[in-house]
């Protein structure tokens, strides 16, 4: 059970993130300072860097929490007799699943826009991409029985999901409507229903490339 003060820090996390993504999106993430940011929130600018390293760590805390939350799973999962690219899967929809909070997939889709018109923004999600793709086959190599850390085959299968995972990501944020948790999900089989087909796709040159 969460005590009073856990309850009280994830408050305060939470308006950090949602005034943030907020001021970010009317005023701009360069024109926002930490001065305005912790004013409105009504913290301290060591409050703020007890929680967030920098801007673009709160930026993109949503979709960081969905890959802490894959971490998690990918931790405690059961592979049982399924393959690794079956355990990732598994661990991503399961992650998925816990971001229940209000608001998650309204402010992942502003930090994804935020990422696409900032390169510092951009660059800290590829870093935390890279960082958290080491962690993940840290993991995977100390629960399962794979072949030594030379094997290219665990990180192929890594590459893969997150691939799958951007692709269902720039579906999900162009669909009509509001887009939801679960249609992310929808999304995300359908990219991995898919990846097996990618390996076998074959293809002829077009006629008007023969003919040039």
């Amino acid at each position: 059970m969460n005590t009073l003060r856990e309850r009280k820090k994830q408050q305060t996390r939470d308006a950090l993130i949602g005034t943030a993504l907020d001021l970010f999106t009317s005023h701009g993430f360069a024109a926002t300072t930490l001065d305005e940011l912790c004013d409105t929130v009504g913290v301290s600018k060591r409050t703020f860097f007890r929680t967030f390293a920098s801007k673009e760590e709160v930026a993109l805390a949503p979709s960081e929490d969905l890959w802490a939350a894959f971490l998690a799973h990918l931790g405690t999962l059961d592979p049982g007799a399924r393959t690794v690219m079956a355990v990732l899967r598994d661990a991503l929809l399961a992650a998925l699943g816990d971001m229940t909070g209000d608001g998650w997939a309204g402010r992942v889709l502003q930090g994804r826009k935020l990422a696409a018109g900032t390169p510092s923004v951009e660059a800290h999600g590829l870093y935390f991409c890279e960082r958290t793709s080491r962690t993940a086959l840290e993991i995977l190599h100390s629960r399962l029985e794979l072949p030594d850390a030379a094997d290219p085959r665990p990180r192929l299968a890594l590459d893969m999901l997150v691939a799958a995972f951007h692709l269902a990501q720039e579906a999900w944020a162009e669909q009509a409507g509001t887009p939801t948790v679960a249609d992310f999900a929808g999304h995300l089989n359908r990219m991995f229903a898919l990846l097996p087909e990618s390996l076998t796709l074959t293809a002829g040159l077009r006629p008007s490339a023969i003919s040039s």
